[in-house]
């Protein structure tokens, strides 16, 4: 398949999370070190690199000093994300990174055009993830590598327990799964890597921790910002799965979580590395 053959993408698709600050604020403290060491290892200079959903920008720039940034192309759904990758590119000195509109699934690349693809928090959002892994897997050179790294939202845990917080997961499931999206994807990047035609895959696991002052602040500033504001409210608000008052008893519920001194939040994620 070559770029010619890719039809045109559409306008952003429904995104759970949309690209509000409550959502990006978080999203930027994500960086190479935090988010893809699994990857790590495996990056030296020269290697061409696809970051897939670069979203924030800032695990693009970590990679881009590593590989080279013209060695980058970074790919978002839509003008309006990719719009937020190029500002944050840009805040970094790493124009030469470029940043383009196209669909996952059916990726506007040439196949064997890249040595790396890394792909980070995304294929939990797709209708079709094995199809993302298997494009992957076309525009990778022989004997290069594809990683994948997603949350299974469905292995979170806290402390201490509060039915609220109990309502916000089943709320973001349920709100996921009618997106198309699979929330617990951490579990099955294995699987889905193996159905992608994958034979080479080493499978791993790592957790973020929400246990000090301030990263419980910044994880109840997240979700209680992400609950009531759109485009989550306003899915939750139009499908009828939860009022205002509802979505700012569970916004509540963050706030008070992170006011207890012993509260404690994990986050599981599954990781593939995968050789083409």
């Amino acid at each position: 398949m070559t770029t010619a053959d890719v039809p045109a993408t559409p306008a952003d698709p429904a995104y759970t999370h949309g690209y509000g600050e409550a959502v990006l604020d978080s999203h930027r403290a994500r960086t190479a070190a935090n988010s893809a060491g699994h990857l790590l290892p495996h990056l030296r200079p020269g290697q061409r690199l696809l970051d897939v959903g670069s979203g924030a920008g800032t695990i693009t720039a970590d990679l881009a000093r590593i590989v080279g940034p013209g060695n980058v192309t970074a790919l978002e759904v839509g003008e309006e994300s990719a719009a937020i990758t190029r500002a944050e590119l840009h805040r970094q000195g790493l124009d030469e990174v470029d940043v383009v509109v196209g669909d996952a699934q059916a990726l506007p690349f040439a196949d064997d055009t890249f040595d790396v693809v890394h792909a980070h928090q995304v294929l939990q959002h797709l209708p079709r993830p094995v199809d993302a892994l298997a494009e992957a897997r076309r525009v990778t050179r022989p004997g290069g590598l594809v990683a994948a790294r997603d949350s299974d939202y469905e292995g979170f845990r806290w402390f201490p327990e509060d039915p609220r917080l109990d309502r916000w997961l089943r709320l973001y499931l349920d709100v996921a799964r009618a997106n198309g999206g699979t929330p617990d994807a951490g579990r099955r990047l294995l699987a889905w890597a193996h159905e992608a035609g994958f034979t080479q895959v080493t499978p791993g696991a790592s957790t973020w921790l929400h246990a000090t002052p301030e990263a419980r602040e910044a994880w109840a500033r997240t979700w209680s910002g992400r609950i009531t504001s759109d485009p989550l409210a306003a899915q939750l608000e139009r499908e009828g799965r939860a009022d205002a008052t509802e979505r700012e008893d569970v916004a509540a519920a963050f706030r008070d979580w992170a006011a207890a001194e012993d509260a404690w939040f994990v986050l599981l994620h599954g990781e593939i590395v995968a050789t083409v």
